[in-house]
């Protein structure tokens, strides 16, 4: 693993999530839907990390599941990989289950997996992978 890629933070509302924390973050942002996976996010750079806000724009998404289940707030934490099948054999030769056989494409241009909470001490781990152009 190269570096944090970002830390995800589930919101209800995308648009006012997202000025608040351009207020908090003295930054702008840029939204992005992500039709795969159901969602829209909204990215903040800090330094060489990010922090994404991620919303439902559909009811059968796993943010939608979460919010259910969950309060609003930090969702995931993101690692940049060079090689994300590399990752997968390495992942699962060590007994972590991946919740996404096949990298799915994601948001900021990178294909994505996630590795099982229970497996990970309760935290949702993404892996990432950006797209050569």
């Amino acid at each position: 693993m190269k570096k944090i890629s970002h830390i995800g933070i589930a919101v209800a509302d995308i648009h006012k999530s997202s000025i608040l924390f351009s207020d908090i973050l003295q930054t702008n942002y840029d939204l992005e839907e992500v039709p795969e996976e159901g969602v829209i996010t909204s990215f903040f750079k800090i330094g060489e990390t990010k922090i994404e806000l991620v919303a439902s724009n559909q009811e059968n998404s796993a943010i939608t599941k979460y919010l259910k289940r969950n309060n609003e707030g930090m969702h995931h934490i993101a690692f940049d990989v060079d090689d994300i099948k590399q990752e997968i054999t390495r992942l699962k030769e060590k007994g972590i289950r991946i919740l996404n056989e096949e990298p799915r494409i994601g948001s900021d241009n990178k294909l994505i997996i996630f590795l099982h909470p229970k497996d990970t001490n309760g935290v949702l781990i993404e892996i990432c992978q950006k797209i050569k152009d």
